[in-house]
């Protein structure tokens, strides 16, 4: 398993950037970032809820002491990461709030180096490197930065901080011994009862049972977009340190980029190709630092 790792965590980066295509859906059938948000969570606990039920119901089991770590992933990760992302993205252009999230990997290797002991590598500061850059490019930031201010800058980085958070307080909760499964449940239980409240629950309910194809859009967000790659990932963290897993993950945007043109017909610069360039590149570097290590 261990050496799966890095490929669990690159599926989660990879599924994760397939969501545009149901966000798209739903906000088309008329729901706002939030209630997708909290549509995403709901459906991504229940199945997970059902499935724990089936597969082995004592994962069900937490210590009341260990419910910060869950609180953690669900409230102050996903809920947190996604208003700071959304806002960011109503006060400035999608690109830089984009990039400022992508600050991410940087965010995880500083706070892994005090909270978890683990050290600055030059592959890990190579990959962060060629990652920031391979997303700025990929954006377009330098090219058409749209508005910049200090309120966008702070909302992005508060997202960019939320979203590292996930790899922080779920290492907290697999050196607790929680499986993956429980770590998943739980952080999308919180999430789902932290973004109810900032919702129009009827107008969610009747978006998603308004016909067949959007439920199987809403599924398609809960199970594909959602469960399947916080499983991946949860899993890989177990093997893989989380500076590096947060890097490799960061394969998100150039999935997103390369749909957007298959399937959108975006078009994309020679910046924006030399961009996924660099992310594959550091994902190479990456993965050949997991190679040396097994070997040593």
């Amino acid at each position: 398993m261990k050496k799966l790792a890095p490929l669990l965590i690159m599926i989660a980066g990879i599924l994760w950037g397939c969501m545009g295509i149901f966000v798209r859906k739903l906000n088309a059938e008329g729901l706002f970032s939030m209630e997708i948000v909290a549509l995403r969570a709901t459906v991504s606990c229940i199945a997970m809820g059902v499935f724990l039920l089936i597969y082995d119901r004592h994962l069900f089991r937490i210590h009341l002491k260990d419910l910060w770590c869950f609180l953690g992933t669900g409230i102050m990760s996903i809920v947190f990461f996604n208003y700071c992302y959304f806002k960011a993205m109503t006060v400035a252009s999608l690109s830089v709030a984009a990039v400022l999230l992508y600050m991410a990997p940087a965010i995880v290797m500083v706070l892994s180096y005090f909270l978890f002991q683990e050290a600055f590598t030059k592959q890990k500061v190579l990959a962060l490197l060629l990652t920031f850059i391979g997303c700025i490019l990929v954006t377009g930031v330098i090219t058409n930065p749209g508005t910049v201010t200090g309120a966008g800058i702070l909302a992005g980085l508060g997202a960019g901080f939320g979203y590292a958070l996930y790899s922080i307080f779920g290492r907290y909760a697999i050196e607790k011994g929680y499986h993956t499964f429980t770590i998943t449940f739980y952080t999308f239980l919180f999430a789902a009862l932290g973004t109810w409240i900032f919702t129009d629950q009827q107008r969610i309910f009747s978006v998603a049972t308004g016909n067949t194809g959007n439920l199987l859009v809403c599924l398609s967000l809960g199970i594909l977009g959602t469960v399947v790659p916080y499983l991946t990932y949860t899993l890989g963290l177990k093997y893989v340190d989380n500076s590096r897993a947060s890097i490799i993950a960061s394969v998100e945007p150039v999935t997103a980029t390369i749909l957007g043109v298959v399937l959108f017909h975006e078009r994309i610069s020679v910046s924006g190709v030399l961009g996924i360039v660099l992310v594959i590149a550091a994902l190479f570097i990456c993965n050949s630092r997991e190679k040396e290590n097994e070997a040593s």
